[in-house]
């Protein structure tokens, strides 16, 4: 039976858009079944600790722009520190992948995610805007009629739904990759959830 991991993130996190692809690269050689979440952070962050980007202390919101550039550096992926469109509200792109997820399945839902990352972080469109997201979809080949789906009620309970189980995992950062109740927080840890699903990454 193959492994299962549950994929939580913020789709305005830079370090999910910058873990996306590796991520999706090792669910694939280990032949997983990724459940993708994206989930409400504005929740889970008061009840685990956290802090929305704006309260944090000068020093870390200065090193963690540092950190970012040596991220990107190392892994190559163009990354603008201080997009045009940040912070933005992520709601309106979580519950479209909610809705692709549902509908066209989690292979989908995990293009888009990384389409729209990217859009974020590498791209600086507002991937808030209707018009964006719009644009995405029909980039990625999907049905306009998604926009609809992303407003419905299943799809605003399915995303609470998965920030309830983020937070009753012990889910407190973006991204989080849980398998078997086990927690990976942080693209930085995605060597270890490779060892964890037997992928060489050599």
């Amino acid at each position: 039976m193959p492994v299962a991991i549950d994929y939580y993130f913020a789709t305005q996190s830079p370090w999910t858009y910058l873990g996306h692809a590796r991520f999706v690269q090792i669910a694939r050689a280990a032949g997983a079944t990724v459940h993708v979440k994206p989930a409400d952070y504005g929740q889970v962050f008061p009840v685990s600790g956290g802090l929305p980007l704006p309260k944090r202390a000068p020093q870390r919101q200065a090193y963690r722009l540092v950190e970012l550039r040596r991220w990107a550096d190392f892994l190559g992926l163009p990354l603008h520190l201080q997009p045009t469109h940040f912070p933005v509200d992520g709601h309106p792109s979580s519950k479209l992948i909610v809705a692709v997820g549902r509908a066209d399945g989690a292979d989908a839902a995990l293009d888009l995610a990384g389409r729209v990352l990217a859009a974020c972080w590498a791209q600086q469109r507002n991937i808030a805007d209707p018009i964006t997201l719009a644009a995405l979809l029909s980039e990625a080949g999907l049905p306009a009629a998604r926009m609809d789906d992303a407003q419905s009620d299943a799809v605003a309970q399915a995303y609470q739904a998965h920030t309830d189980a983020a937070i009753a995992a012990g889910v407190f950062g973006a991204p989080s990759y849980v398998v078997d109740g086990e927690i990976f927080w942080g693209q930085d840890r995605l060597d270890f959830l490779a060892r964890r699903l037997g992928v060489d990454l050599a």
